[in-house]
This record gives structure tokens, C-alpha cells and sequence, in this order.
């Protein structure tokens, strides 16, 4: 291993630096501390921005809880015996509720020949991916990012274009209703289009009468919407009002959301509602529950033995009280419940169904057997299930490209989807040396398609008649960076027979959005999983394959394929990285800038992207920024979807808007859309960069960014380099401890119950 080409000494990793100084925004779910006044707002790319407290505080009280074997069973709960009549119960409450919304707001259209919740669901990605359902901003908060529009499809260079009015769009008159009443109560009159967005026709009367209601607009923080209240309402505004504890536990749970969560234990709520200075958080919950706002839920606890029953003389009745488990009670949002119920019955019914070419075992077995050991394991796997885990490394790419080639060898119709647009080249070759990135005319394979080309329709097979997807293999590559949404219209989209495999690195960070889809089911069990026995090559490989059990190992690297290059302070790294880029790397390692990466914790601080990149960019690239802060050349970070991220330079501008090419696809940006969905992308996040890799990386580790220090946050930004990786090291033995010490926080979902309830666990 060693130290930066020509410049410094040899160390190791994890070797001595000095603290270096500024201050380092950490990424979603990796933010520490806690502030009850504190204000957190979320960006394009999934990262979270702003100060420690608020949605991490609350995660980090229902991480803790959702450990305790009897959560969830104090209060009213606690009288409530058995988890099937409550869950049966609780679907009557729903089904009761959908009844009273559909009365007020009527059906919703899906747009697609799916019905129900797969229906639902897909208009609702939908929905966020063209825009139309726009993220307001906080007041005084200028630097938070609406979400953005839909990625335009490979090759199609059209641009961009706003979201066009909907036919039942708010009159104008709707909204300067709204504006006269959050200028009465001194809140910004520019919330008004938000406001009208969230709460509908009569958003205006909704406000007089509950303004805490204000809190539904994306930005807003409750110290704000208290101020609000109480201009409005004088005295009668008080912390004990109903309508406060209603919205601030809907609030909470959309932050818990953010941060990575699906439901939360009962007891993390009511104590974040009582730092919130809620009275009665029981009474708060019970009334937001009352009204629909959210369900409750009891899911059985996993435990090693059954509870024992007392001593009775009626031995079946003891029988009867010999089964019942724990159970924790969970409180969620009405549409991650759903997504996650939607996506357990979605993946029970691939897993049931019978494939559809059943007497080609023969076929199956000969693709395997001209296969490499793992691609054979994973061929003949998915020959005989419906559902298969496939895990491993960049490597293990191989293998899934293996799996394809054979599938299609059989007249299968076969596809694979990818996280990102770049992750679509495979670069793997099969047992004849096919390379499954190469298509007909030397091209990238046309059936390696983005989950969300795949799911929006912009590419792929296209749906039958029924609305489903038309193929027979799906392979989804990335699989830890679906959510909880994306992977429930997903499943709900597959025909019945056709095969799903879920491909990813575990190591990896999670999605951007709500769920931990790949890690629950891993965990469930339900499903054969085929781990990957192809390790990465080279000493970046080594390096990354020691982080991801738990050891910084110093590796062997004469072509100085790895560099550790100490810092003491902030303003030294950003030196360092910028020579490393525009300098070290091209001269030594002869990898040019434009194929280098920069890598660092957060956005925000000293030696964040946003420092970083203007660093880097009057380095490699100065220039006025003739268009919205951008020049022809500028390498950019663009965001179509909260959570989605995609690389690519500045090629021009135009009355139409920014022109760029994002991994060879044309993309046009409207001027009114560049600020909100355009970033400079010398310099990322490591949530920004999963799913990608290049040529060479630099982290940079800053003294600050200790704290938001994980062992999945340094596997991910060590793994994004393929043949070079330097680390501007200035985390002491932070780092070290990070990846020994410091998993991912958990996150609390409901699949794994729901699986278990529906399909046996595999052996």
C-alpha cells in the first residue's frame, strides 16, 4: 500500500493523521446527536442535510426499541393477545378508511391495465418520477432541492420538460386564497403552490381550521408550524391541542421515513412526541390513528422458544397459550404499509407460480454445466425457484451476465435492470466468451435496462395485455437499492411464472428511500440465496473485501493501486484532493481527471461536495457560469428522482435549457428546473456513487466526519474504484474503529413478519 505518487510517505490504513477541521454533513441514517429544535431537509439525491437532531434522534429511539424483545406491549396494546386477530382486525380498519377517502377524493387512476395496489403503487412512482408532485422548501432554507423530473430514456435526446397542468390543477384563485392565509400567519406566501399541492381544493379552509396542517408541505419544521398556529389562533393555540399531536405524529413518521424506516415501535413514537411537548402522546397517537391518519400493527416477535403457559386443567386451552409469541406494536404510514403488504404478496406469488418452461430442466443443466462454478450454482438455482438471492461483489456481475446468456440460449425472454444508467454495462463475459455489454452491433446490451426505464416504460419488454411486465427472467442488479415502493410495483409487475432474481452486494449502503428490501429478505429466509465465490481482483479488491468483514488490513500494492495520504485540517484536504485529481493521479497512475471520482461524507462543511467541487472546478474547469453556475465542461451530478442520481458533464446551453450527456444519453434541463435537479459532480456522496463505478477514487475522510463514519459507508466509497483508489486520510483511528465497530443502523420494517406469515422459511 502507498502514500500519495511522488508526495508523501507510505502508510497504512487507518494510519495517524491530525483532526482535520470544518464540518462534514453525513449522508441519510448516519447522522448522529440529537436537538429538538433542529431542522433536517432532504435532498435530490436521498442524502440528509441540515443538523443533527430531528429524524435522527427519532431513529436512533426506535433503533433501540426495536431491539427490546417486549416492545410494544405496554399501554392498550397490551391487552391485545393474539397477532392474527389484530391484523385482521386492522385490515377491516383499512378497508373501512380506503372507503371514507374514496368518498371524499374519489378513485385513483393508475394509467396502466394493473388494478389495485399494484395500480396505485405504479402511479405513484410515476407520479414522482415526471414531477408532478412537487417538494416544497423550507422557509429560510433556499439550498433544499424540489425533486426533479423523469430521466429522459437512453438515446432519446429530448428534453426534459416541465410537468404539464393537470386537468384538475387548483384554480389560481386557490391559491391566492392560501397566500393571504400564510401571510396572516407570517408564514412565506411562495409556500402557497406547496401548500395547494399537499392538501388539495380548499387548502385555505384546511389551514384556518387545523394550521398545523402546514407541516404537510415538505420543509416545514414544527417549531414553524407552531409559530404559524399561533398567529392564527391567538389563544386558543396551545401545546395540548389535538390537532398539534395529529400532525406532528404524522410528521414524525414521515421523518422516520426519510431516515430509512417503514413503521416505528409505538414507544419511539410517544417518546419523540413528548420531546415535542406533547402532553398526551398515547392520546396523540390514538387520534391520529382515529382519523386514519396511520395504522397501528402487531407483529410477532421471532423468539428461540415458545412462551410458556401456565399450569391448567384444560390441556388443549394450555396448548392454546403454549403458542402465543411476543408481539411488538408498530404504528406507519398508510402507503408504506401497503407497499410493504403489496410487496410480500407480490413476491409469495412469484415464488408460488410455476415457471413457465418446466420441462427444460435439460436445457438448464447443459447452460450450467458449461459454466464457471458460482454462474452454475445461480444457473441451476434459478432453473427450479421462482424468487432467488444472488450476492456478491462487482465481480459477481459475471455470474448474473452468465445466468442471461443462458436464459435467452433456452428462448427465454430475459432482462436485467440496474440502479443507475452507468451500471447498465455489465462487462461480464459468459462461458463463450459472449459479453453480455455488447449488443448486436457492438453496443450496450439493450436488454440491461434502469429499474426506473424499466418500470416508467421509457425502455425495456413492455407490458402484455394484463398490464404486466412481458418476460420471463427479470435480474435485478443493485438489488439494496430498491425501496420498500419501487420493489413492491416491481413484483406486483412480473407475470405469473416468470423468474426474479435479486442480485447486490449486502455490503453496500441501503436505498435512498424508506425499506431495507434486500437485507429483510435475506434475513426472512424464504428463498434460495446463492453467494458469490468470485472475489474482486487486485489490491483494491483485497482492501474491500477485508472492510467488508470487519478488517482494515494494509494490502500489497506495487503499481501503487492503493494510496493513503494524511491530512491535518480541512483546508489541506481539499488541497490534497484536488491535486490527486488534476495532478497525481493522471501523472503516476495515468488514469486522466475526467475518469476520477471524489468521494466525501456529506454535502455540506469544509470538505464537503459543495467545497469540493468549486475547488475542483476552478482547478479543471474554470469559468463564469454563463448558465445557472454551469460552464460547457463542467462534469455534473443530475437528480431526475429524489434518491437517484446521474453522472454526466455539460455539453451546452440553449433557450431550451441545459443540454447534457449523462453515460451517453442526451439530456435536456429546462432553465426554471437546473437549480433544483443539476449539481457539480466532480465531488459526490457515497449514496450519490453507489451503483457506479470508475477508473479511480479519492475519499476524502476529514477530521470532522468521524461521527458519520460506518463500515457500509466506507465499503461502498473504497468499492467505487476499479483500478486506483487514494484516501485523504484525516480521521485518525476513526476510521479503523468505523469499520470494525460501526455497522448500519438498523431500520424497522415489517416484511420480514409479512414474509414468514405467508411462505415457510428455507432451510
Amino acid at each position: 500500500m502507498s502514500t500519495e505518487p511522488e508526495t508523501t510517505e507510505e502508510a497504512e490504513p487507518g494510519a495517524l493523521g491530525a483532526a482535520a477541521e470544518g464540518d462534514t454533513t453525513p449522508g441519510p441514517g448516519e447522522v448522529t446527536g440529537a436537538g429538538d429544535a433542529s431542522s433536517t431537509s432532504v435532498d435530490t439525491d436521498g442524502d440528509v442535510e441540515g443538523e443533527p437532531g430531528s429524524a435522527e434522534a427519532l431513529t436512533e429511539e426506535a433503533t433501540d426499541k426495536t431491539e427490546d424483545a417486549g416492545a410494544g406491549t405496554e399501554g392498550g396494546a397490551a391487552q391485545l393477545s393474539e397477532a392474527a386477530a389484530e391484523l385482521a382486525a386492522q385490515r377491516l380498519e383499512r378497508e373501512r378508511i380506503e372507503r371514507r377517502k374514496a368518498e371524499k377524493r374519489g378513485p385513483i387512476a393508475a394509467g396502466t391495465g394493473l388494478s389495485g395496489t399494484a395500480a396505485d403503487l405504479l402511479a405513484a412512482v410515476r407520479a414522482v418520477e415526471s414531477g408532478e408532485k412537487p417538494v416544497a422548501t423550507a422557509f429560510r432554507e433556499p439550498e433544499q432541492a424540489p425533486r426533479g423530473t423523469a430521466p429522459e430514456p437512453a438515446r432519446r435526446p429530448r428534453p426534459v420538460s416541465a410537468p404539464a397542468a393537470s386537468p384538475s390543477a387548483p384554480a389560481p384563485r386557490t391559491v391566492e386564497a392560501v397566500r393571504a392565509v400564510l401571510t396572516g400567519g407570517g408564514a412565506p406566501d411562495g409556500l402557497a403552490p406547496q401548500v395547494v399541492a399537499a392538501l388539495g381544493e380548499g387548502a385555505d379552509g384546511q389551514l384556518r381550521e387545523d394550521p398545523w396542517q402546514l407541516l404537510r408541505v415538505t420543509g416545514v419544521r414544527p417549531e414553524q408550524a407552531d409559530g404559524f398556529a399561533r398567529a392564527l389562533l391567538g389563544a386558543e393555540c396551545g401545546p395540548d391541542d389535538e390537532r398539534r399531536g395529529r400532525a406532528l405524529t404524522v410528521w414524525l413518521l414521515e421523518q422516520a421515513a426519510l431516515a430509512g424506516h417503514t413503521a416505528l415501535d409505538a414507544p419511539a413514537l410517544t417518546a419523540a412526541l413528548s420531546q415535542r411537548a406533547v402532553p398526551d402522546p398515547d392520546e396523540a397517537v390514538q387520534s391520529t390513528l382515529a382519523e386514519g391518519e396511520a395504522l397501528v400493527f402487531q407483529d410477532a416477535l421471532e423468539t428461540t422458544a415458545p412462551v410458556a403457559a401456565p399450569a391448567r386443567d384444560d390441556a388443549e386451552e394450555s396448548a392454546e397459550e403454549g403458542e402465543e409469541r411476543p408481539v411488538r406494536v408498530l404504528v406507519g404510514l398508510e402507503r408504506y404499509a401497503l407497499a410493504e403488504e403489496s410487496l410480500a404478496d407480490g413476491l409469495a406469488r412469484v415464488m408460488n407460480s410455476a415457471p413457465k418452461d418446466e420441462g427444460s430442466a435439460a436445457g438448464w443443466e447443459q447452460a450450467a454445466a458449461s459454466a464457471g462454478r458460482s454462474a452454475a450454482e445461480l444457473i441451476r438455482t434459478v432453473a427450479g425457484h421462482g424468487l432467488v438471492l444472488h450476492t456478491g461483489g462487482d465481480a459477481s456481475r459475471a455470474e448474473a451476465a452468465a445466468l442471461l446468456h443462458a436464459a435467452r440460449g433456452l428462448g427465454l425472454r430475459a432482462w436485467a435492470a440496474t440502479h443507475t444508467s452507468g451500471g447498465r454495462d455489465l462487462r461480464a463475459s459468459g462461458p463463450a466468451g459472449n459479453d453480455l455489454a455488447d449488443g448486436p452491433e457492438g453496443g450496450k446490451d439493450t436488454t440491461v435496462v434502469t429499474v426506473a426505464d424499466l418500470l416508467s416504460g421509457a425502455e425495456g419488454p413492455g407490458r402484455d395485455a394484463d398490464g404486466a411486465l412481458d418476460l420471463d427472467l427479470l435480474v435485478v442488479l443493485d438489488a439494496p437499492q430498491l425501496d420498500v415502493e419501487t420493489a413492491a410495483v416491481l413484483a406486483e409487475s412480473l407475470p405469473d411464472g416468470a423468474r426474479l432474481v435479486l442480485s447486490g452486494d449486502p455490503g453496500v449502503l441501503w436505498s435512498a428511500g424508506p425499506g431495507r428490501v434486500f437485507a429483510d429478505l435475506l434475513a426472512a429466509r424464504v428463498c434460495p440465496q446463492v453467494a458469490s465465490r468470485t472475489p474482486d481482483p487486485g489490491p483494491v479488491g483485497e482492501l474491500v473485501s477485508g472492510v467488508g468483514i470487519g478488517e482494515l488490513n494494509q494490502v500489497e500494492a506495487p503499481g501503487k493501486e492503493v494510496v493513503i495520504v494524511p491530512v491535518r485540517d480541512a483546508g489541506e484536504a481539499v488541497h490534497r484532493a484536488v491535486q490527486l485529481v488534476a495532478d497525481s493521479v493522471p501523472r503516476a497512475i495515468g488514469i486522466p481527471a475526467e475518469q476520477t471520482q471524489v468521494i466525501t461524507p456529506g454535502h455540506g462543511g469544509a470538505v464537503g461536495t459543495r467545497a469540493l467541487n468549486t475547488a475542483l472546478k476552478e482547478r479543471l474547469n474554470p469559468g463564469p457560469g454563463r448558465f445557472g453556475g454551469f460552464d460547457p465542461g463542467d462534469r455534473i451530478a443530475y437528480s431526475p428522482a429524489p434518491g437517484r442520481t446521474m453522472p454526466g458533464h455539460v455539453v451546452s446551453a440553449d433557450t431550451d435549457g441545459l443540454h447534457l450527456d449523462c453515460s451517453g444519453a442526451p439530456v435536456v434541463v429546462p432553465k426554471e428546473r437546473v437549480e433544483q435537479s443539476v449539481r457539480l459532480g466532480w465531488a459526490l456522496t457515497a449514496h450519490q456513487a453507489v451503483g457506479l463505478r470508475w477508473p479511480a477514487a479519492v475519499v476524502v475522510l476529514p477530521g470532522d466526519a468521524a461521527a458519520a463514519l460506518t463500515r457500509p459507508w466506507v465499503y461502498t466509497a473504497f468499492g467505487r474504484a476499479e483500478r486506483h483508489l487514494s484516501v485523504v486520510h484525516g480521521v485518525e483511528q476513526a476510521l479503523q474503529r468505523a469499520v470494525a465497530e460501526v455497522p448500519q443502523k438498523p431500520r424497522t420494517t415489517r416484511l420480514p413478519a409479512l414474509l414468514r406469515a405467508q411462505v415457510p422459511t428455507a432451510g
